[in-house]
């Protein structure tokens, strides 16, 4: 905040410690139950349950269509939202309960049914899980936003969150691990095992909740300044180029990572040869993602963030795109250490997308306050979200469809043509997704410069509000 503010009026853009523990404590539990469904729950459901991989892909593009109503409707909801815990935290209070029950039906489908009724189970369990984790998502997103209005704060932040969430997928990769190898076992119970880990973490991401919502405060200025309908919110939304160009970036990037989260087991089953390394593999992409935060926040001090986040989504785009070349490899070992090195990499590089992404999307959001003279963090955070649903959704449904057209076959070995569709899918593609968002991103204008004029401009706008304020009180 500016110095022309008192200092009793103004509240701190410092975020304390305790402040950053409560907000990333869910995100550990969020981390560990997302990375379950986008890595696992396709295999699960093709190779345990033994559902069509197109009637999977199917299930998880409808969902993403039933996201086109929930997240706009809930993001703006949360906007105009007026509770004694606040707009927030009521939403992500009320999440705890939904969350729980998809989660829990997804991993414990009833031993009875047939594949008919076990397809019907898995579109509703799936559909409702997506819908209830909008619950959470979209008003704890909006919260980061609005806990600091610091440009470099912010990144600090959501590097905290990114850390934790990542921190959640880490401890899923041993869930991974343990359920892959259930799968080998000559009377294995994958199913059960499956039902025991999403028992548990249900009643391990209700506690996170619980705690977030008790230890977590909102800011009383940012209450209440939403005004007509959620029409109006998005149209102003589309005409913030900012956000306009963050969106069509956003669409692009996780078109092509989507398939990155379809078919690391695949690839690591039937391309490496080596399906019980797919935690590992996965690991070295999570640990350098988390290891990595430190390193992001004062490159982006140094040299900007739109710069750094550039470079990010370049070196993502390079290090999956050379994991086209494992079918070429004569060994398993040589596949081993080209997709455990490119993962790496790709995982250094999701340290910056963590870190950053949300911090340059509150920058987008305090723009918008600029113009309109609102707080829509929620509206702004659920059109983000919706993008990258649906662009898993849309690659789900490809993968699906091109797993089943290529001649894929479950549990069996995999002729040269299915393998090439799966790198392809899993390197090239996300390889040309991420470079043109580097290139269309390199047009983003909003910097640390453009931000400081907003943000004191917003500010004395605030102290005038005050003084209108305590005038008003005087003459009462």
């Amino acid at each position: 905040m500016t110095s022309s503010i008192p200092s009793n009026k103004a509240p701190s853009n410092k975020v304390s410690w305790s402040t950053t523990l409560a907000f990333g404590a869910p995100a550990v539990g969020a981390g560990y139950m997302y990375l379950l469904l986008s890595l696992y729950v396709m295999k699960f459901s093709t190779d345990v349950l033994l559902i069509a991989p197109g009637v999977m892909g199917a299930i998880y593009s409808l969902s993403r269509i039933w996201d086109a109503i929930s997240d706009p409707l809930v993001g703006y909801f949360s906007d105009r939202t007026s509770s004694r815990l606040g707009r927030r935290r009521t939403w992500i209070l009320a999440s705890c309960l939904p969350i729980s029950l998809g989660f829990y039906m997804v991993f414990a489908p009833p031993m009875s049914f047939d594949t008919a009724a076990l397809t019907w189970w898995m579109a509703v369990a799936i559909i409702f899980f997506y819908s209830a984790m909008t619950l959470f998502f979209v008003p704890h997103m909006a919260l980061g936003a609005e806990l600091t209005t610091d440009y470099h704060e912010r990144s600090r932040l959501f590097g905290m969150r990114h850390l934790f969430y990542t921190i959640g997928s880490i401890i899923s990769l041993a869930t991974m691990y343990f359920l892959i190898t259930e799968e080998f076992k000559p009377n294995g119970d994958v199913r059960g095992l499956a039902e025991d880990y999403a028992l548990l973490a249900v009643v391990v991401m209700s506690v996170l909740v619980i705690y977030a919502v008790t230890q977590l405060r909102e800011r009383p200025e940012f209450q209440n300044r939403v005004q007509g309908s959620p029409i109006k919110a998005f149209r102003d939304i589309w005409h913030n180029p900012h956000a306009r160009l963050l969106i069509v970036v956003t669409f692009i990037e996780h078109v092509g990572s989507a398939a990155i989260a379809a078919l690391t087991l695949y690839v690591t089953h039937y391309v490496v040869g080596a399906p019980t390394w797919a935690p590992f593999v996965i690991l070295a992409y999570m640990v350098p993602s988390s290891l990595s935060v430190p390193l992001w926040l004062p490159l982006s001090r140094r040299y900007g963030k739109i710069r750094v986040w550039i470079f990010g989504m370049l070196l993502t785009g390079v290090s999956f795109g050379g994991m086209f070349f494992l079918p070429f490899l004569d060994t398993v070992e040589e596949r081993l250490w080209l997709i455990m090195i490119m993962a790496a990499f790709a995982g250094l590089a999701a340290g910056c997308g963590g870190t950053i992404g949300p911090s340059v999307q509150g920058d987008v959001i305090d723009y918008d306050e600029h113009v309109t003279g609102e707080r829509k963090e929620g509206s702004y955070f659920a059109a983000w979200n919706f993008v990258y649903k649906s662009a898993l959704g849309i690659m789900l449904l490809m993968t699906g469809f091109a797993l089943e057209f290529s001649g894929f076959v479950p549990n069996q070995e995999q002729t040269m043509e299915v393998q090439l569709v799966m790198v392809g899918l899993y390197g090239l593609f996300p390889l040309v997704c991420y470079v043109v968002g580097a290139i269309l991103f390199s047009r983003f204008k909003l910097d640390e410069k453009a931000y400081q004029k907003i943000r004191e401009d917003l500010d004395e706008r605030a102290l005038a509000r005050s003084s209108e304020s305590e005038f008003g009180s005087a003459r009462a």
